[in-house]
């Protein structure tokens, strides 16, 4: 197999400040891997035996809770790590993370974790920093899960997606990758009924389109006054 070349990881954030002799070493240890759509890349509570840094595609990352309900946690954008339960002090993955899309994927063994740690700093506080922005949103998402509105939560979901991976087209900003009404209701801690009676009420005031697996926001200003609470109620 050809060896992997570093300008696959050079100038990410979280490779940020590592000399380009220690991005080959990195890239040495790394193996390529291609994840088709709906395949899980780990699973919750597995042994966590390798972390991963997304070259292509999108994840959605998956928590099952005890009583069987399952959340959608976020979505992994490329150039993002995923299954760092090293940084969490973990040895199992704490979530379930499964390809949106067809996907492209480094991956890394674990236990080269702590040398990765010691040897390249700016590694590790580029990971730390990855870390403390997901617990800020965790934090920010219970928040919201406690003191706004259904529609206002929904608002904030598809702000935050295309915010992440909106792409322009004639009608709007599409998220760009396959996403279900059911994924918004996981996403917002809502019913699938809730979910589909507010789009197609936002539709009918042209603030977005949607269809199979597809979403598209037609007024992203609008639907900011909705995230703010000063929306007209559906």
């Amino acid at each position: 197999m050809a060896s992997l070349d570093r300008s696959l990881i050079a100038g990410l954030p979280v490779f940020d400040g590592i000399a380009a002799a220690d991005l080959d070493r990195i890239i040495s240890q790394a193996r390529s891997m291609r994840i088709a759509r709906d395949q899980l890349v780990f699973e919750q509570e597995q042994e966590a035996h390798s972390f991963f840094l997304l070259l292509d595609g999108h994840v959605r990352v998956v928590k099952s809770t005890p009583d069987g309900h399952e959340v959608t946690v976020r979505y992994i954008s490329p150039g993002e790590l995923m299954g760092i339960a090293s940084a969490l002090g973990r040895t199992t993955y704490p979530a379930n993370a499964i390809a949106a899309v067809d996907c492209v994927a480094l991956a890394w063994p674990s236990q080269l974790w702590p040398t990765f740690a010691t040897s390249f700093p700016s590694f590790s506080a580029n990971t730390y920093k990855v870390v403390g922005s997901r617990l800020q949103d965790a934090h920010t998402r219970v928040i919201e899960m406690s003191t706004e509105q259904v529609e206002q939560r929904v608002a904030h979901a598809l702000l935050k997606l295309i915010k992440q991976s909106g792409k322009k087209t004639e009608e709007g900003i599409m998220i760009d990758f396959p996403i279900s009404r059911q994924d918004v209701a996981e996403m917002t801690g809502t019913t699938l009924h809730t979910v589909s009676r507010l789009l197609s009420a936002w539709e009918d005031q042209g603030l977005v389109k949607s269809g199979r697996q597809r979403v598209v926001v037609i007024e992203p200003h609008r639907l900011v006054v909705v995230s703010e609470g000063r929306g007209s109620k559906s």
